[in-house]
C-alpha cells in the first residue's frame, strides 16, 4: 500500500496530488453504502456512528495507486441472510464509480473478501430461575 501522495496531474499552475488515505475512504464509505454490508472486518462494535467515523471508513480498506490507476481491496462482514455474490458485485460496481468519479483515477480492479457474517441479536428468553431471583 503507497503511503505517501501519488502526483495524479500536473497543470500549467502546480501538481494536484491525491492521498492513498483519501481513495481508503472513498472506497470504505462506498462500501458501507451497500444494502447487506454490516461493517468492515477487523471489528464492528455496532451502531451506525462507528460506520460512519472517518478512522473506521478506511478499516479494512487496501489500495495500491499508481499514476493513473487503482486497486482496491475491501474487507467485510455481512448481514446474515443476504445473498453475499450479489452484495460483493453490488460493492465492486459502487468502489469503481465512486473512486472514478470523485478522482478520476482508473480503478482496474475492487477485490472483496468476506471475513465474518453478523447475526441479529435475538432476544433471550428469561429463563425461570432469573425470574425467583427478581421476586
Amino acid at each position: 500500500m503507497s503511503t505517501t501522495a501519488t502526483e495524479y496531474e500536473k497543470t500549467d499552475i502546480g501538481v494536484i496530488q491525491i492521498a492513498p488515505e483519501v481513495i481508503e475512504v472513498i472506497a470504505g464509505l462506498a462500501t458501507v453504502e451497500v444494502p447487506g454490508v454490516a461493517g468492515m472486518s477487523g471489528g464492528f462494535a455496532g451502531g451506525i456512528a462507528e460506520m460512519l467515523g472517518r478512522k473506521n471508513l478506511s478499516k479494512g480498506v487496501k489500495v495500491d495507486v499508481g499514476q493513473r490507476e487503482a486497486a482496491i481491496d475491501v474487507s467485510i462482514i455481512v448481514e446474515y441472510g443476504n445473498r453475499i455474490p450479489e452484495i460483493a458485485s453490488e460493492i465492486q460496481r459502487n468502489v469503481k464509480r465512486s473512486i472514478e468519479t470523485m478522482t478520476g483515477l482508473h480503478v482496474i480492479e475492487v477485490n472483496v473478501h468476506i471475513h465474518d457474517v453478523h447475526f441479529k441479536a435475538a432476544e433471550k428468553p428469561v429463563e425461570e430461575d432469573q425470574l425467583l431471583r427478581v421476586k
